[in-house]
This record gives C-alpha cells, structure tokens and sequence, in this order.
C-alpha cells in the first residue's frame, strides 16, 4: 500500500490539464478505492444531452489509474482498459469509483463503475471498466 494520499493525489489530478479542463475532481483516495467526480455541463454532452462516450472513457481511464496508484505510488500510466457503455449518461454528475482487484510490485488491475447522478441525488450506472496500470521510471 502506497502512503501516498489524497491531498498528494488532489495535487497529481490538479496537475493534468485535460483533467483541469474537465472539471475533474477526487472525492474519495485510499484502501478502499477512488471516487472521481465530474460536473457534467453543456461542452461535455453530445447532441442528445447525454455525457459523451469519451468522457466517460476519462473517468473510467483517470479512476483506475489514481486506483492503481493506492498500490503502487504515483509514477503510474495505465496499460489498457476496456468499457462497457450500460445506458446514456444524462445527469448533473458522473461519479467513478475503481478499486484494485489484484496487484504487483509493478502493475495493478483494476474495475471501475460509473454512476450517473441525477437532479434529485438519485444514482443510476452508466458504465462499467477494467483496466491496468504499471510502474514508469519518471525522468524530469
């Protein structure tokens, strides 16, 4: 387990641009697992006001990374991961939670699921991931 924490985690996510771009936030960082929030607003949906797919995709993709990165440390990049699109995302929240399923000193596999929040404060899942990520050598 990595003694790395959210705040530490806040500051990586704070660091990616795209994720600044996306409005993406983490509201939850450790043993049991990583909650990334996005607020869904208009430049994010496509034409039929549903979360567009690929924003899904970066929650999926961002979650089992920081997930991975409970195990291992922050010098992670994901290897792969793949999604499943269970209904249209329309809300005022998507919500990924991952957590690691197995790990090793150099890579983790991870699940993630996707809720969709409503007005209402009422949940529905949107997708579902599994992915991985391993250890790089960061040189800077």
């Amino acid at each position: 387990m990595s003694s790395f924490g959210i705040d530490q985690a806040r500051d990586v996510l704070a660091a990616q641009p795209f994720s600044t771009l996306i409005g993406a936030r983490l509201s939850a960082y450790g043993p049991d697992g990583v909650s990334l929030e996005i607020p869904l607003r208009s430049e994010l949906l496509q034409q039929f006001g549903f979360a567009h797919g690929g924003v899904l995709s970066y929650a999926a993709d961002n979650a089992i990374t920081f997930a991975a990165g409970t195990a291992l440390g922050p010098s992670i990049v994901t290897t792969g991961f793949t999604i499943d699109y269970l209904r249209p995302a329309q809300g005022t929240l998507l919500r990924a939670h991952a957590h690691v399923v197995e790990s090793t000193k150099r890579q983790g596999l991870c699940r993630c699921e996707i809720v969709v929040v409503a007005e209402d404060g009422s949940e529905k899942v949107c997708a579902a991931a599994q992915g991985g990520a391993r250890l790089i050598e960061v040189s800077r």
